[in-house]
């Protein structure tokens, strides 16, 4: 079935008052550590990453810096004090409980903790505008580095908004890439040790045997986890219509920044994760067709962190079971 696209409001601290971003990475992707890093580094000095000790108490060089700044708020595990100018930061809810003191997947050992990172990149437009569009604003599962560019153009130019220059954009393409391919170096080494990113690891973009051809992999995502997935469905959720109880099947698999978009999950996958949804919420959200209007239910109060403490409670017990 062809792909539909919709262009939904995102809502707060994503893209609003035509903030977009197209660079603040310093063309390097995220590492293993870094996040865990980021979060022991300002709960210790919130002000770090102004101070010039930052490259000793981090022990990185200055660029990378910044870098783990960047990543850090993308993927909402850090943000701005209010009234800091951005000088200060502390961990977010969902930072704290990742990479906090006893935090539930400090060092990455969850596959879904890699999914939640890529949730949270490719719907904050504003501090990561190139990973949000490629996953919303592309009409085909199917590009290149220059289709990209010229759908970010449109984008731009559409929003009025101030155009980066040509090799701003080039260098945010290319990290985006990277965020998501694996180099013929990393292939061969052990993840842990690589330079490459570890969303990687989740196969979400695939680059064909023909020169600068990629393609997103849509298909059941098997390894996120239920809970994960109803995580991000009640963000999108109270995101997109906080006050109704009721979302349709087409806004979860098609909406821009939806869990359907975001995790290319293909739609029988996504009514069979759907259906799941009363057992996981013990019937606080129920999926139903009803007169040919397929719809998902919320009956009585759920938040998205509940989800997330389940996944990671099982998480637990399953990695206990295995050491």
């Amino acid at each position: 079935m062809k792909r539909r696209t919709h262009t939904g409001s995102l809502g707060p601290d994503t893209g609003v008052d035509g903030k977009v971003s197209f660079s603040g990475h310093e063309t390097f992707v995220f590492r293993y550590g870094w996040m865990k890093k980021a979060i022991d580094a300002v709960q210790d000095n919130p002000t770090l990453f102004t101070c010039d000790d930052a490259m000793v108490a981090l022990g990185v060089g200055k660029n990378m810096v910044r870098s783990i700044r960047h990543w850090a708020l993308a993927t909402r595990i850090l943000e701005e004090e209010p009234r800091t100018r951005g000088n200060q930061l502390k961990p977010t809810e969902l930072g704290k409980l990742l990479f906090g003191a006893g935090g539930r997947d400090p060092y990455l050992e969850d596959i879904n903790t890699l999914w939640l990172l890529h949730w949270n990149l490719v719907t904050n437009e504003e501090r990561s505008t190139t990973w949000c569009w490629a996953f919303g604003k592309l009409p085909s599962d199917e590009f290149t580095k220059d289709y990209l560019a010229g759908v970010i153009r449109e984008e731009i130019q559409r929003r009025n908004l101030k155009s980066p220059s040509e090799s701003s954009l080039r260098r945010d393409i290319d990290c985006f890439i990277h965020t998501y391919t694996a180099t013929s170096a990393a292939k061969r080494a052990v993840l842990e040790d690589s330079l490459d990113c570890p969303i990687v690891e989740l196969s979400l973009v695939e680059e064909d045997v023909i020169p600068n051809l990629f393609r997103f992999k849509r298909g059941a995502q098997r390894t996120l986890s239920g809970e994960v997935f109803a995580y991000a469905l009640l963000e999108f959720w109270d995101r997109v219509a906080a006050a109704r109880e009721t979302l349709s099947f087409t806004e979860v698999a098609y909406g821009f920044a939806s869990p359907g978009v975001a995790f290319r999950v293909d739609e029988n996958s996504l009514s069979e994760r759907l259906d799941s949804l009363e057992q996981i919420t013990n019937g606080r959200l129920v999926y139903a067709e009803t007169a040919g209007l397929k719809q998902i239910y919320r009956h009585g109060k759920i938040t998205p962190f509940e989800c997330l403490e389940q996944h990671y409670r099982k998480f637990e017990k399953v990695f206990l079971a295995g050491v």
